[in-house]
């Protein structure tokens, strides 16, 4: 079977439908949100993916890079999206590219490890653990199902991924909040599913559902 390879429009193609995902999915993220939070996730969100999608076909033209489409792209969330909604994201996309300087396509493998930097940099700016009721209890043990699933196909190892931070955000919902605005709740957040492991998972899916357009399934 031939190595997958993507290309820097896949990551542009991921990201138009992050944004198109984000819009449609606004309402139901901001209610997420209202229930133990701010309630403005997903208007946050919207706001920047919609600003992402203003500048896209300038940024993409600019960047020598993946890596720099990338770190433009997590600029604009980290600028854009209030809360701590933008720092997660934008730092996500940050360090998401950083292992890929001057490639403008990368591996499958490679997609894991920019990834897996993504995630890292979440722990790092959320000193969140998996038990706080926050995107980490979607964001690790997906990882974890991410990097050990090595003897299944590419879209399968990826879709166990995603399935697994499914699991996560659903798992947040008989959790106490122990971060942010929602740790004031106390045990009243018992019974809310987390915003952002809702829409981790979310926006991770769009990467699966590229990368099965391109094997064809």
């Amino acid at each position: 079977m031939a190595e997958l390879i993507l290309n820097r429009q896949f990551f542009v193609n991921v990201i138009k439908d992050m944004a198109e995902l984000v819009e449609k999915e606004k309402d139901h993220l901001t209610k997420l949100d209202s229930d133990i939070g701010d309630g403005d996730h997903g208007v946050n969100l919207s706001i920047g993916f919609r600003e992402t999608m203003k500048q896209l076909e300038l940024i993409n033209s600019q960047a020598p890079d993946i890596s720099s489409f990338l770190k433009k792209v997590g600029m604009i969330l980290l600028g854009k999206v209030g809360g701590s909604s933008g720092p997660l994201y934008g730092g996500f996309f940050i360090k998401a590219g950083a292992d890929v300087q001057g490639k403008d396509e990368v591996t499958f493998e490679e997609l894991i490890g920019m990834i897996e930097n993504g995630v890292n940099s979440i722990l790092q700016r959320g000193k969140a653990q998996v038990g706080d009721k926050t995107m980490v209890d979607a964001f690790v043990p997906g990882l974890n199902v991410l990097k050990d699933s090595t003897d299944l196909k590419p879209i399968e190892r990826f879709a166990a991924f995603v399935e697994q931070m499914k699991k996560g955000a659903e798992s947040t919902i008989p959790l106490v909040a122990k971060k942010g605005r929602a740790m004031r709740l106390g045990e009243r957040s018992v019974g809310h599913k987390d915003p952002g492991a809702e829409s981790s998972w979310m926006l991770m899916e769009v990467i699966l559902n590229n990368l099965k357009k391109i094997v064809g399934e």
